[in-house]
C-alpha cells in the first residue's frame, strides 16, 4: 500500500517518526512535507496530501497539525476526502471498516509516537466493511456532491 504523509511544522517532529515507523514495516510512504520547524500552513500541506489520494497515486494517508483538527478540516474540503481527527485506537480501528476514512489525522501536540504508531497500525490494520456502512458513506459523499 502507497500511503501519502504530510504535516505543518506542529506536527513536523511527530510526522518523521510516523515516516519511519511506516517505511520500517515496509510501507512505501511518499512525504509531501513540511520539512522543516519553520512556520507554514497547515491547508497548503492537506491540499497537497489529498491530490496523491485523488489522482490515486497513494491510496491512504496521514496528515499531523498540532491537534489534527485543523488539517483534518482542510482535507475534508478536498472532493473524496473522508478524513478523521483520532486520538484513541478504536476510533482509528472504525473510520476505517464503517467510514472508510482515507485520511488518518492527530495532533503532534496531542498524542506522543508510541501512540502515533498505534493509531497507525489501528488505522491501517481493517479494511472497509461495506453494507450498511456503506450506505451511510455514500450519503456524506452525496452532501458533498450536491454543495455548489
Amino acid at each position: 500500500m502507497k500511503l501519502v504523509i504530510g504535516s505543518d511544522h506542529g506536527g513536523y517532529e511527530l510526522k518523521e517518526d510516523v515516516k519511519q515507523y511506516l517505511i520500517d514495516k515496509g510501507y512505501d510512504v511518499e512525504d509531501v512535507g513540511t520539512f522543516s520547524t519553520a512556520s507554514c500552513d497547515y491547508p497548503d500541506i492537506a491540499k497537497a496530501a489529498c491530490a496523491k489520494i485523488q489522482s490515486g497515486e497513494c491510496e491512504r494517508g496521514i496528515l499531523v497539525c498540532g491537534t489534527g483538527v485543523g488539517i483534518s478540516m482542510a482535507a475534508n474540503k478536498c472532493k473524496g476526502i473522508r478524513a478523521a481527527c483520532c486520538s484513541d485506537t478504536f476510533t482509528a480501528r472504525y473510520v476505517t471498516l464503517h467510514n472508510d476514512a482515507n485520511v488518518l489525522c492527530f495532533g503532534g501536540r496531542v498524542v506522543g509516537a508510541g501512540l502515533a504508531h498505534e493509531l497507525v497500525d489501528a488505522y491501517l490494520s481493517g479494511t472497509f466493511e461495506g453494507g450498511r456502512h456503506k450506505i451511510r458513506v455514500d450519503k456524506i459523499m452525496a452532501l458533498e456532491a450536491e454543495q455548489l
